[in-house]
């Protein structure tokens, strides 16, 4: 379709097929001591084929990426893969017929082995292609989620899956992303602004066929401030009374919490304090109803339960780890009638290549991401019609973790900020309209002027790292920055550590090493305060100042820096209790001049643009907005080219 950028995506995947070390079309691998394999009579397709197995990208990829890489295109192009590992098969037998010549011993062996196993493969690949149809809209996800529980998930991969499947009492308009009615019809709100009351529809039905009732939605909202249930996300309820004391204990009976059900169909919720985001959070997944009688029976294992009830407007047909989650449309779900799309599949997809290719061949439909397109590529991608950018509450940073020295001291912080030249780099590796950021809350949020951060003084940031007991970087021990391997061009993140390792080393005499992981267990290390210094992102979940600042309060399980500030602290309750916007305002963007000024246990890098990437003319249904919230079930497929 695009042979110039279509090629490229295919060469740079293409390197390293069977251990080659291919520079283009003609080149051989030579490895010391094996056999070589020539690679210089394989036809395009058969190298389009190979590369979009995806069996090493660009430069470096980790075991796990090319296991998904692998894995995706062996069941997307079964049919395809026929015909090419034939082509292959015929090729390696008659390097078997010439193995006697072969200056390596055991060469013969290995070729006559490989008969029988590529016979074999043919066969696999053969029952794969006709395993199942296919979906009537394929997306990129990302990663491979790291679970599908409401109450547990964090990242955007988690969340967009959940949000087919579960629905809370409000939802995200497709077109605007503010709340609407969702599994409750209407509402109404207190004179004070601090008491819901919540009707929910007729005839509610979980997908198997049971009544969804208000007992459910308590029920729901009680597990994730459960503290056995360890959610990430419970400070979202803490606007309930008495539900933060819940949380961390002090509090031991659940009926106490502010929510609670007056009959079947009436829910009750009691706030602190008036919030004007309330709604947009009981359309979050955090606050999903669930299904108790399947979590009561099969505990954490309740997502494997068959059929597994959900409140959502999809089923879950089938999750194939590290390949595909596919679901299917319920039909005991209240709006089933406007589910525009029977079946959808969600492909757990990170190396950029393999993404471009899936796209370019017609096996997805829809890239949410742009760091799953190769970075390299996005300026001739933005030519494109099926390129879409659009303004998005969305940071790029990095975390201390406080709880360590050096970094326990924000002398230290404050020096290391300052040291980075962010316009640079931004302009340096960062090509969809990205901007330079030094403070946390993006610039167009409703309601809200960000706080100044520090900028860019390498000369400040010496004076204050000699301040702290390391004059010229002497003293400073080394330290590790930790980052995961799904970036962009699968090297956003790394080419982002490197440039700020050497800053570092250049202005402030300090050596940092680089420690990539793969996504799953670089999360768990950040959680768990395993790090030094890691890089990290947050999406809004809503269009408030709050969905920022809030992170970093001492009691939020997404804070993962060890900081804790009562002042921030403070600042954060009293803004919370504010009616009129202007003092609300003001009060934020104290606790934000603490965070990105004074304290910096983040230091603010970029702030991401929006993006998605799809055929208009093919696929309706998508609309650009803040938070890019994107409800499935208003998505589907024309017949436009």
């Amino acid at each position: 379709m695009y042979p110039a950028i279509n090629g490229w995506a295919i060469f740079t995947v293409g390197k390293g097929i069977f251990g080659a070390k291919a520079q283009g079309r003609g080149a051989a691998s030579r490895n010391k001591g094996n056999a070589t394999t020539d690679f210089t009579d394989f036809t395009a397709s058969e190298f389009s084929f190979l590369a979009t197995t995806g069996k090493k990208s660009q430069q470096k990829q980790t075991k796990a990426t090319k296991k998904e890489s692998s894995f995706v295109s062996f069941v997307s192009f079964c049919s395809k893969g026929i015909r090419v590992i034939r082509a292959i098969r015929g090729k390696i037998f008659a390097k078997m017929d010439d193995a006697d010549g072969l200056q390596c011993k055991g060469a013969k062996g290995f070729f006559s082995s490989l008969r029988r196993w590529t016979g074999l493969f043919l066969c696999l690949l053969a029952a794969c292609s006709v395993s199942e149809p296919k979906a009537g809209l394929t997306v990129i996800n990302g990663p491979d989620p790291q679970t599908l529980d409401p109450a547990l998930a964090t990242g955007l991969e988690d969340l967009r899956v959940i949000n087919g499947l579960f629905e809370g009492l409000t939802r995200y308009d497709p077109v605007t992303a503010r709340p609407i009615p969702g599994l409750a019809e209407k509402w109404e709100i207190s004179a004070d602004g601090r008491v819901y009351t919540f009707h929910l529809r007729e005839r509610l039905l979980w997908s198997p066929g049971q009544p969804i009732t208000a007992e459910d939605v308590v029920y729901s909202w009680r597990r994730v401030l459960d503290p056995q249930t360890a959610s990430e996300y419970a400070g979202q309820l803490f606007y309930l009374t008495n539900a933060g004391a819940y949380n961390n204990g002090r509090l031991k009976d659940p009926a106490e919490v502010g929510v609670r059900a007056l009959d079947d169909r009436t829910v009750r919720v009691e706030l602190n304090n008036p919030t004007a985001f309330f709604l947009d959070l009981c359309a979050f997944q955090t606050l999903a109803v669930v299904p108790r009688q399947v979590i009561d029976k099969h505990g954490g294992q309740w997502l494997r339960a068959s059929p597994l009830p959900t409140s959502g407007p999809y089923l879950l047909d089938a999750w194939r780890l590290n390949y595909k989650i596919r679901l299917r449309k319920n039909p005991y779900y209240w709006d089933a009638a406007n589910t525009r799309t029977e079946v959808i599949d969600f492909l757990s997809v990170s190396a950029p290549n393999t993404t471009l290719n899936l796209y370019e061949t017609g096996q997805a439909d829809v890239i949410w991401d742009l760091t799953s397109i190769p970075n390299e590529l996005v300026d001739a991608l933005k030519q494109r019609p099926d390129y879409h950018s659009f303004p998005y509450l969305g940071t790029y940073f990095f975390r201390f973790n406080t709880t360590k020295k050096p970094f326990d001291d924000p002398r230290v912080r404050r020096a290391l900020a300052l040291a980075i030249d962010k316009t640079r780099l931004v302009a340096k590796f960062l090509h969809a309209g990205e901007t330079a950021a030094d403070h946390l809350v993006p610039d167009g949020t409703a309601n809200y002027k960000p706080a100044a951060g520090l900028g860019y003084d390498p000369a400040l940031a010496r004076r204050l790292l000699a301040e702290a007991g390391f004059p010229g970087g002497r003293g400073f021990p080394r330290f590790h920055y930790l980052f995961d391997a799904s970036g962009g061009g699968g090297r956003i993140h790394e080419q982002l550590a490197v440039e700020m390792q050497h800053a570092w080393e250049e202005q402030l005499g300090i050596r940092m090493d680089l420690a990539q992981m793969e996504k799953k267990v670089y999360l768990a290390a950040e959680s768990r305060l395993d790090y030094d210094v890691a890089r990290a992102s947050w999406i809004g979940d809503y269009n408030d100042p709050n969905t920022f600042l809030d992170l970093f309060r001492s009691d939020n399980g997404n804070n993962e820096t060890g900081w804790k500030n009562d002042r921030y602290d403070a600042l954060m309750r009293e803004a919370s209790r504010q009616t009129d916007p202007a003092p609300r305002a003001a009060l934020l963007q104290q606790a934000e001049t603490i965070l990105v000024r004074d304290e910096l246990p983040i230091v603010p890098l970029y702030f991401y643009a929006g993006f998605t990437y799809y055929n208009p003319a093919r696929v309706k249904g998508i609309y650009p907005n803040i938070i890019d919230i994107h409800p499935p079930n208003y998505i589907f497929m024309t017949g436009g080219q």
